[in-house]
C-alpha cells in the first residue's frame, strides 16, 4: 500500500477527490496526513476522513529555507512513500525538492510546458489560445518544469473567464491526480525512471 502526503494551500478540493478514490477497498493508495502552509479551508476533508494534519505557516518564518525545514520534519515524521502538491502555492526551497523528488507530483491547470506558474489559466486567456490543459509533473528546482506524469487538453470556449476555464480543467486535474497515484502505487508508473528519461 503506497501512502502520500498531500499538502495544500486551499480549499483542496484535489485532496478531496483524491480521499474518496482512497476510501475505495481496492484503491492502492491511502493518505496518512495532510499539510498546509496556512489554516486553510481543505484541512476540514482531512478532519471529515479522520487523517491527521499539520500546519506549518509560511509568515511565521523569516525564510523559505526555514519554513522547508519544519515542513520537512513534519513530513519525515510520516515517512510517506509519496508527497503530493495539492493547491499548495508556494514553491519549496531546493533543500526539500532534493530529499524528496522524484516522490513528489504537482498538478497544474495547463498543458505543460505552456503556461506554467501560479497563473496558468489566466495566462492561456490572455493569449487567446483555444485550448490549453492539464498536467501532473515531477517536481524538480525549477517552476513546473519537472517531468510530465500525465496531461490531457481542455478547450476553451468562446466567454470564458478565467473562473469558468479553471472550474472545467478542475474535474481533469482531479482524475489526472488519481489515475496517476493508482499507477504509481500499482507499480505501473515508475518516478525514478521517469525522472531520469532525457527530456
Amino acid at each position: 500500500m503506497l501512502t502520500v502526503a498531500v499538502l495544500i494551500s486551499g480549499t483542496g478540493s484535489n485532496l478531496r477527490a483524491l480521499l474518496d478514490a482512497a476510501a475505495a477497498a481496492d484503491f492502492p493508495a491511502r493518505v496518512v496526513v495532510v499539510g498546509a502552509d496556512r489554516d486553510a479551508d481543505g484541512l476540514a476533508h482531512a478532519e471529515e476522513f479522520g487523517i491527521p494534519s499539520f500546519t506549518v505557516p509560511f509568515t511565521h518564518y523569516a525564510t523559505r529555507e526555514e519554513w522547508g525545514r519544519e515542513l520537512g520534519a513534519q513530513l519525515e515524521v510520516w515517512q510517506p512513500d509519496l508527497v503530493v502538491l495539492s493547491g499548495l502555492m508556494r514553491l519549496l526551497p531546493t533543500e526539500l525538492v532534493e530529499r524528496w523528488a522524484p516522490q513528489l507530483i504537482n498538478t497544474h491547470p495547463a498543458y505543460l510546458p505552456e503556461f506554467p506558474g501560479a497563473h496558468g489559466v489566466r495566462d492561456a486567456l490572455a493569449a487567446g489560445v483555444t485550448e490549453t490543459g492539464a498536467s501532473v509533473i515531477v517536481v524538480d528546482g525549477g517552476v513546473d518544469t519537472g517531468p510530465i506524469l500525465a496531461q490531457e487538453r481542455v478547450p476553451v470556449l468562446p466567454g470564458d473567464t478565467e473562473h469558468t476555464l479553471h472550474e472545467r480543467i478542475k474535474p481533469v486535474e482531479r482524475r489526472l491526480l488519481i489515475e496517476t497515484v493508482r499507477q504509481i502505487a500499482a507499480g505501473e508508473l515508475d518516478l525514478a525512471a521517469t525522472a531520469s528519461a532525457p527530456s
